[in-house]
């Protein structure tokens, strides 16, 4: 119930084991009832629902929470924000090449992380040179 875009991603994620109900995986055409406890893994965090009420047809998204509560962890949602904060630094397996945005920021953090580590030498004291003769 609006958790996915399509019905076909929802059947796919059930094919493929991201949606279970009480650490059991569930086929697409599950049975649900009043009550039932659904987890629904969307990489990097999972999803909790609780069914609230059944309905036959396909509802509005404003109707949704009448009938589906969202009871996921406040330390699920911690964890997508950290995700999304480290955007490029933990670029995850496959996701391409990094977009002009990426390369811009990488670029930026670069340069903030050098310009820390600059040098002051002074080469021009003649009272050292004297003293190493």
């Amino acid at each position: 119930m609006r958790v996915f875009k399509t019905r076909t991603i929802a059947t796919d994620a059930c094919k493929k084991g991201r949606v279970t109900m009480g650490g059991v995986s569930v086929k697409p055409s599950r049975t649900i009832k009043v009550g039932d406890i659904i987890d629904v893994k969307k990489p990097p965090i999972t999803y909790t629902f609780r069914v609230l009420a059944l309905t036959e047809n396909r509802l509005g998204a404003k109707l949704v929470p009448d009938y589906l509560e969202n009871i996921t962890t406040q330390s699920q949602y911690d964890l997508l924000e950290m995700t999304r904060i480290s955007g490029f630094v933990d670029r995850q397996k496959g996701l391409g090449r990094p977009t002009k945005r990426d390369a811009r920021e990488m670029a930026q953090f670069k340069e903030q992380s050098y310009a820390a580590d600059t040098f002051f030498l002074d080469w021009e004291d003649d009272d050292d040179e004297d003293d190493l003769d």
